[in-house]
């Protein structure tokens, strides 16, 4: 019992599942909940709740045990000190557990027998999974950051390319799932059972990489296959920085139960610690959503609008950013009626305008393969340096078109849409849309963007090669984003037919042709004469900190240049320290230490995208005294005009020895991308 909180924290305990393999669990309680039953609330994550997430986990899950509820947080089957062994992501296996651990927390003396589920990301896709799985006590969810469509919306692919952060996030996993079981929990076993969960570890980044259409890999576990399995009430958060902020609004638009959406400008990261700013009030928005579904008291959430949206002001394109200017609107309805499509059409003098272009011309665009060096990261994580930077670095390798400047504020929310007519002079050709926002001092701001494998134009399931010179017409569908161009101040949609290192390039340096005159982009305009809702939320609330202390401060490196000697442009990143680079860290109570480096280095020859090469080196180290252990990998990617070529090395210590080691190579044929 903490003393000072109330709060019973049990630092593990074991869920026996029917097979006999046992999940770690970490449990806040109440004060009074072994007398008095209260709902509950699960995690359930593959990240080690003992010491990967614990500083995370210990002031979220702490304030629900303040506020009268179990907080459970559960180490998915294979990793962190749970048993068993983890084969894939989203698995039906996983699903299946979480159903038996839902099954455990009801039928503790401390339950009530309503359960809650939520997470971020990971534990964000699997409470919808979950959810599709109707267990009985399951009674509402809230999910942050997450996907109905995993072909679509995740860290693989997107708009039919391949993301390069598919090989990052692979190669993360590999080494976040060797990370040892500790032996405080696990006893005299820990280090056999480490050796076996590494020599049965999968090659994630291949893995992943072998499934390039919306097959029947992805529809496991995509939502969309199927809005009416869920059948609890949902409660939905997204954030413009992240890379999951389309999910917000299909899932209020297809879902057939009680739905509330929040987004915010926040990058991936729960928006009570929200970067960039503001942050908000989330857990006790979170609380008041479960008050209502899992005690039955009406909190007044349903009152609120649908969909409660963060509307962005322009700012300096600057690649760290900690707080973004700008206000909160409320949509009563989703979709709103208070939106509405304003279409401007593309002309061939590179004019944005109202009225539709009349001539015939054609404007052909091959993009230099090191297009897109100011995208920044697919998925903003609050650190330095990884937001958009000015986008004329890349508008001299695209077409861009572009309104006079605004005599009124034009604001949007939602996803904007750009149909064009074009031709392609190869069979796989790709696409990178730029919405922009021109700012008075010339400097461009990125608002939204996708990526499109022309191959994918008519289906994600069935691709087809283009018929070189013949004429389509493709609509790109941009990220949904809320944001407010100024008076004064310029709109710019530009099209290029690369996006590096966003994604890796197609096979051949194809050149794509518009027609402009049958070109449009549509803007999801809101009407400002109508009635604005206020939205207001309580300031960031957490329960008590986990004790911890930062032993090294870390460091954060990002750099793109080119070398005029050979020809090559380069992107590299390094993290020291951890992750994101913040640092070394050892949490006090468990005396363990934390430390993680990561360097990335991507290069590609602007003229040949056969020269791609992707590098990522990585250690991962824990321990505490008599008890280190460490783990290397170095993973690679290269291509050719047929195959993807994945290589990777693994190898573990303890202490100074060696222990284990991995070895990976495969060529995984191209198909159509």
């Amino acid at each position: 019992m903490n003393p000072q909180n109330n709060i019973e924290v049990i630092e593990n305990t074991w869920i026996t599942l029917r097979d006999g393999t046992r999940l770690a669990a970490r449990i806040w309680l109440p004060e009074g909940a072994r007398a008095k039953p209260v709902p509950a609330v699960l995690e359930y994550i593959p990240y080690r709740k003992r010491d990967g997430t614990r500083g995370r986990d210990e002031p979220m899950h702490g304030f629900f045990a303040q506020n009268g509820y179990a907080a459970v947080r559960v180490d998915i089957r294979g990793t962190g000190d749970s048993e068993g062994h983890m084969a894939d992501e989203y698995l039906k296996l996983e699903q299946d557990d979480a159903l038996e651990v839902i099954d455990w927390i009801t039928a503790q003396g401390w339950c009530s027998g309503n359960v809650g589920m939520m997470g971020k990301s990971w534990s964000g896709f699997n409470c919808l999974q979950v959810a599709m799985r109707r267990p009985a006590a399951l009674k509402a969810i809230l999910t942050c950051y997450s996907t109905d469509d995993r072909f679509r919306d995740d860290i693989h692919f997107m708009g039919g390319c391949l993301l390069n952060d598919n090989l990052w996030w692979g190669s993360i996993m590999l080494a976040y799932q060797t990370r040892p079981l500790d032996p405080a929990l696990a006893g005299e076993g820990w280090r056999a059972r480490w050796l076996d969960r590494i020599a049965t570890l999968p090659f994630f980044p291949a893995l992943w990489t072998e499934h390039q259409t919306y097959d029947a890999y992805w529809k496991h576990g995509s939502v969309q296959e199927d809005w009416s399995a869920i059948q609890c009430p949902v409660m939905v958060v997204g954030g413009w920085a992240d890379s999951y902020t389309n999910t917000v609004p299909r899932l209020l638009e297809k879902l057939q139960v009680p739905a509330r959406g929040i987004i915010g400008p926040w990058g991936h990261i729960y928006p009570h610690d929200g970067v960039p700013g503001p942050a908000i009030g989330f857990l006790q928005e979170a609380v008041r959503w479960w008050d209502q579904w899992l005690k039955g008291e009406d909190t007044g959430v349903m009152a609120e609008p649908k969909l409660r949206a963060y509307i962005n002001d322009p700012v300096l394109p600057t690649g760290t950013r900690t707080a973004q200017p700008g206000r909160w609107v409320g949509e009563a309805e989703w979709p709103s009626p208070a939106i509405g499509a304003q279409l401007l059409h593309l002309h061939a003098d590179g004019a944005l305008a109202a009225e539709p272009e009349a001539g015939g011309a054609l404007l052909p665009i091959c993009s230099p393969q090191d297009h897109g060096r100011a995208a920044g990261e697919w998925m903003g994580t609050g650190c330095e340096g990884e937001m958009p930077t000015d986008q004329r670095l890349d508008d001299g390798g695209s077409l861009n078109f572009t309104t006079p400047p605004l005599q009124e504020a034009i604001e949007i929310l939602g996803a904007p849409e750009l149909e064009l007519e074009l031709s392609a002079d190869a069979p796989v050709a790709q696409l990178g849309v730029r919405l922009c926002d021109v700012l008075p001092t010339r400097e461009v701001l990125r608002v939204s963007y996708q990526v499109l494998n022309l191959t994918h134009r008519d289906s994600h399931e069935t691709p087809a090669p283009l018929e070189p010179g013949q004429s389509y017409r493709v609509k790109v569908t941009l990220s949904a984003c809320g944001h407010r161009f100024l008076p004064g101040h310029r709109i710019r949609v530009s099209v290029g037919t690369a996006y590096w290192p966003a994604i890796w390039p197609a096979p051949t340096a194809a050149t794509v042709t518009l027609r402009p005159a049958g070109s449009v982009l549509s803007l999801p305009v809101r009407d400002l004469s109508l009635p604005q809702a206020e939205v207001l939320f309580a300031p960031p609330a957490h329960g008590p900190r986990t004790p911890m202390t930062q032993t090294d401060p870390g460091m954060m490196l990002r750099q793109s240049s080119f070398d005029h000697l050979t020809g090559v442009a380069s992107y590299v990143t390094e993290g020291r320290g951890g992750l994101f680079g913040e640092g070394v860290v050892r949490f006090d109570e468990i005396g363990t230490e934390l430390a993680h480096n990561l360097r990335r280095e991507l290069t590609i020859r602007p003229e040949d995208p056969l020269s791609a090469r992707y590098v990522l080196t990585q250690s991962y180290e824990m321990g505490r005294e008599g008890w280190r252990t460490r783990v290397e990998t170095v993973t690679e990617m290269t291509s050719d005009a047929t195959h993807f070529h994945l290589s990777g090395q693994l190898t573990a210590y303890e202490g100074a020895e060696e222990v284990a080691r991995r070895d990976w190579s495969e060529a995984i044929p191209r198909h159509l991308i």
